[in-house]
């Protein structure tokens, strides 16, 4: 145990000057969302996924070292803490792990929440209820030839299908009223979901003719009358979808587009230079981060309005509207790693053997 718990506390911890970007990428890689930065053995504090995200949306160059957003009173406890403070501490705040500090800022142990909450996964920090719309009417074209025979909707991921692994998703955080957009094979859609018995509160809705990402949208006008999700059906997001909620009211936005960061290595140094000529800046091999929409939104009920009717209209032409009339528009930043395109074939075959592997473990 003791070898285990050294190997996972190397794994997350990281030095101040660390960069944010790779305490990004290295979350993704061990799949965890918080990490240990220490000094030389001093215990410095805590960096979290939502450090780095605020940092993201208030544009902080990921190239910047750790320390420059680390909060000035990390949470930790002291040696010496009954364990029973320590595990009611660590779900109080929703801690993947709590370190045990000495009187002189030295890392004495670290206490692990699958280790002492016995449990894999946080719960979400905020449950809601809000409608959630899933864009299912696609042909599933980049799944050829398996969407010849299976509307893309109903592909398996593990023991589910695509469209009830999202369902989950949203009902974890709350949710129980879907209504689905519809179109190529339409009745098997229907006929499949509504055979399983779900405890879900279905709404289908079937574009005449292909809409584009947003036309369909037009159909509720009248039925829904709060904020509410927009999600594709062949992309899942890892993510406590509470906290993206939180920055859509926070900002006042009238839609939040969820964006993944993308990471693409460069195989050629780049040159910045300056009048005549004059070399500025010599970067080998750099690395460009880029924020791709996610295919994961929420609006306000009043753009349904701005959607116009029995028209193919895409989710960016809506999205030029808002700005064009200096609306709100958000753009809440989540990790390459918490966004799974599975609507390709590479994306797909990458999850199903996740998750076969995570079963024989």
């Amino acid at each position: 145990m003791e070898s285990m718990q050294s190997k996972k506390l190397e794994e997350i911890l990281i030095s101040p000057s660390t960069t944010i970007l790779y305490s990004l990428k290295l979350m993704d890689r061990i799949d965890c969302k918080l990490l240990l930065v220490c000094d030389n053995d001093l215990f410095i504090g805590l960096l979290s996924i939502g450090d780095i995200q605020r940092a993201i949306i208030n544009n902080v160059s990921m190239e910047l070292p750790v320390n420059v957003i680390l909060r000035k009173n990390p949470r930790y406890v002291k040696k010496g803490t009954p364990i029973e403070i320590i595990r009611d501490e660590m779900i109080k705040f929703r801690m993947e792990f709590m370190p045990v500090i000495t009187d002189n800022l030295k890392v004495d142990k670290v206490f692990f929440w699958e280790n002492i909450i016995l449990e894999k996964k946080l719960a979400p920090a905020m449950q809601f209820n809000l409608p959630v719309v899933i864009m299912a009417g696609g042909m599933g074209t980049r799944l050829k030839p398996l969407t010849n025979v299976l509307p893309k909707p109903l592909i398996p991921i593990g023991e589910k299908t695509m469209l009830e692994d999202i369902f989950e998703r949203f009902a974890n955080h709350g949710c129980d009223n879907f209504y689905i957009s519809v179109n190529y094979k339409a009745d098997l859609i229907k006929y499949y979901i509504y055979n399983q018995k779900l405890p879900y509160r279905l709404h289908f809705f079937k574009e005449k003719k292909p809409m584009g990402t947003a036309g369909s949208l037009s159909l509720l006008k009248n039925e829904i009358n709060g904020t509410f999700f927009v999600s594709n059906c062949d992309i899942l997001i890892e993510q406590d979808y509470s906290e993206i909620l939180n920055y859509h009211y926070a900002n006042k936005n009238e839609i939040t587009i969820v964006a993944a960061l993308k990471h693409y290595p460069l195989a050629y140094g780049i040159i910045e230079t300056g009048e005549n000529g004059k070399l500025l800046k010599l970067v080998e091999k750099p690395e460009l981060t880029f924020k791709i929409n996610s295919g994961m939104y929420i609006l306000e009920p009043h753009l349904l309005d701005e959607i116009p009717g029995n028209q193919f209209f895409h989710i960016t032409q809506l999205i030029e509207k808002i700005i064009s009339r200096k609306g709100n528009v958000g753009v809440f930043p989540v990790s390459e790693r918490s966004w799974k395109d599975i609507g390709n074939w590479e994306e797909y075959q990458n999850y199903i053997n996740a998750i076969l592997k995570s079963n024989d473990h």
